[in-house]
């Protein structure tokens, strides 16, 4: 267990910390949301932190390849999920953005089952990145300080939606042999 594997356990740690602060009885809304957007900007950051000491040191793993894109997926999921029990996000768009990660899970689970680990993907990590961001500007409520952010939040769900699908087709155009035989 390497320092980037710890740290992404830590990142899937976080993830009830997040909903047990952002839907739980302990605080008001607005503090709830203000501490619960930094669990999460927290939690986002050590995706960046994790894969950047596993490349400089050369402590890639199989563990890691898969771990640390599940446990995105995981973050993500939780916080949209929540994000539709407090009205901030429609529940389609969580439907699709999720049904994305089932469908990239499964087609991982297969490559595993050959003996292949699959990388996360450049339009992954956009995708991730971009909807990492949404959460944050959507469930800051930003739009209570400065009315832009609610146009903002509308395009970062746009883009969200975008990279999810454009990286769902490249992905599996990209492993689509997984598939065969």
């Amino acid at each position: 267990m390497n320092l980037p594997n710890k740290i992404t356990i830590f990142r899937i740690c976080l993830i009830p910390v997040f909903l047990i602060v952002l839907l739980g009885p302990f605080f008001g809304p607005n503090t709830s949301r203000t501490i619960a957007t930094i669990i999460f900007i927290i939690a986002s950051a050590t995706d960046a932190l994790d894969g950047h000491i596993a490349r400089s040191r050369n402590l890639i793993t199989n563990f890691g390849k898969f771990m640390d894109p599940l446990a995105d997926k995981l973050l993500v999921s939780s916080a949209l999920i929540a994000m539709v029990e407090l009205n901030d996000l429609s529940s389609w768009v969580v439907i699709l953005i999720i049904s994305r990660e089932f469908i990239i899970t499964a087609f991982r689970t297969i490559a595993a089952d050959k003996k292949i680990v699959i990388a996360a993907s450049n339009w992954g990590k956009v995708k991730t990145t971009t909807q990492m961001i949404m959460i944050v500007v959507i469930l800051a409520n930003l739009k209570a300080y400065f009315a832009p952010f609610e146009i903002i939040g509308t395009i970062l769900i746009i883009l969200s939606i975008i990279f999810t699908l454009i990286s769902a087709i490249d992905y599996i155009l990209k492993n689509i042999d997984v598939l065969k035989g």
